[in-house]
């Protein structure tokens, strides 16, 4: 077997590389990767870096965290799993030691290990990569490796809602309807919520969101979104609005929108300082940030199979693996009509 890597040679230039077979451990396992999701923060880092740049201004760079392949090599303590499985992988691997991970809040251990980032930024982007057992799922017989690529974002969105305390008769709003807006969405429905507002500025992820079962959409480009909400929803707001596109813009409507007593979620990556009024929410609204996931991925992957979570009609967009440049590229240039791309490494 021969390897190679998509290194991130400077920001905007991808480059394939020859690269060792890795090490597998007696607790890993060996996986020719098949599919691989493109996260926004792999866009940003393709373009400005990571956001969190290495020490060592001479550290490889890899991307690529959501994915999904078949088991060709297991280590000599492996139990779970036998050569030919198809799997996916939980790309963050905690020390599992610290007071956060005894609490079963390994998402936000400080010596986490997270693809694609600090300390060793090692990108799923390649033909073969080794993963510890207990961090790998197997997939069932009804889902593909593209699905199974694509529980690693969907689980952002069930993480989020499980957080948000979603039930039968809340109202919501999602400002956002990119990959994590949309997923935030379906976790919402799958939990029982109806009443469910997507806002965003572009017309082909809100024509998604309708599919996957929002009960309106506002084109915050053509409609103020707050007048827009409370028309929908009704003059208190909504008792859940979680922000999910990541920009202070949709931030600083939150307060506007969020019901005295209700919760505004905080998912998106949010650059820069953003105020808040707080006099505005100064009737018990609670807020509260999202940090990936934790313990979500056995029910991730049971809401994809049993099919309540489509994941697969969100992909517009699959690449093959020599075309990691262009994918990047139309990632950043194609927004208003990529809603997921994918990289497809091997069938």
């Amino acid at each position: 077997m021969e390897n190679s890597k998509a290194i991130l040679k400077v920001p905007g230039t991808m480059e394939i590389r020859p690269a060792e077979m890795p090490v597998l451990r007696d607790e890993d396992v060996l996986i020719k990767v098949e599919y691989v999701g493109i996260c926004g923060s792999d866009v940003h880092g393709f373009e400005s870096g990571p956001f969190i740049p290495p020490k060592d201004p001479n550290q490889e760079i890899g991307l690529g965290h959501e994915c999904a392949g078949t088991v060709v090599g297991i280590g000599s303590k492996v139990k779970k799993f036998q050569i030919g499985d198809k799997v996916n992988i939980e790309p963050g691997v905690p020390c599992g030691k610290c007071r956060f991970c005894l609490e079963g809040k390994y998402n936000i251990c400080p010596d986490v290990d997270f693809m694609a980032t600090q300390p060793n930024y090692k990108g799923a982007l390649t033909k073969y990569l080794s993963h510890p057992e207990s961090f790998t799922y197997k997939l069932p017989d009804n889902m593909d490796t593209m699905e199974g690529a694509l529980v690693e974002p969907a689980a952002v969105g069930i993480h989020a809602a499980l957080l948000a305390g979603v039930t039968p008769g809340k109202k919501i709003v999602i400002l956002g309807a990119g990959c994590i807006g949309l997923m935030t969405l379906q976790a919402c429905k799958t939990m029982g919520a109806a009443e469910i507002v997507v806002v965003d500025v572009l017309k082909k992820r809100l024509e998604m969101a309708k599919k996957l079962g929002a009960m309106e959409v506002i084109d915050s480009s053509e409609a103020d979104t707050v007048t827009e909400c409370k028309r929908i929803l009704g003059e208190l707001g909504a008792d859940i609005v979680f922000e999910t596109a990541g920009v202070q813009v949709t931030a600083k409507l939150t307060p506007q929108i969020v019901m005295r007593g209700g919760k505004i979620m905080i998912v998106g990556t949010i650059p820069g300082e953003t105020p808040i009024d707080f006099l505005k929410i100064n009737r018990e609204v609670s807020i509260q940030t999202v940090f990936r996931y934790a313990n979500c991925y056995l029910t991730t992957i049971e809401a994809i199979s049993s099919g309540k979570f489509d994941v697969k009609s969100m992909v517009t967009n699959i690449y093959g693996y020599e075309e990691v440049q262009k994918a990047f590229e139309e990632s950043i240039n194609n927004k208003k009509d990529i809603i997921k791309g994918v990289i497809k490494i091997a069938d």
